[in-house]
């Protein structure tokens, strides 16, 4: 019986760059027909140009996989922190953050 637990483990790595992980502020996301893709963009205020920091592509099966962790990750944080206040919808994405522009 342990065997057959141990045939259904997976041994999953994590190098210590990935472990760091990537700061997004904005991800947008498109799809086709066969697959999800979502880019991780982090924009900086002062900075007109922001940079894709990371692209993860999926199938649609694991899009909606992903949507439900998400949703039952953020109901388990709201139950122990309250919930989470989003801005208001019609605001859009806040281009300014406020304070000084960067000048180099």
């Amino acid at each position: 019986m342990e065997n057959q637990q141990n045939d259904n483990q997976l041994n999953i790595e994590l190098s210590e760059e990935v472990a760091e992980g990537i700061f997004s502020n904005l991800a947008i996301i498109t799809h086709s027909n066969t697959e999800f893709v979502v880019d991780f963009i982090r924009v900086m205020p002062g900075i007109p140009k922001a940079k894709v920091k990371s692209r993860i592509i999926l199938t649609p099966e694991h899009a909606k996989r992903l949507l439900t962790a998400l949703e039952d990750n953020i109901e388990k944080f709201e139950k122990i922190n309250g919930r989470i206040k989003s801005p208001d919808e019609n605001a859009g994405f806040p281009m300014n953050f406020g304070g000084p522009t960067a000048q180099a």
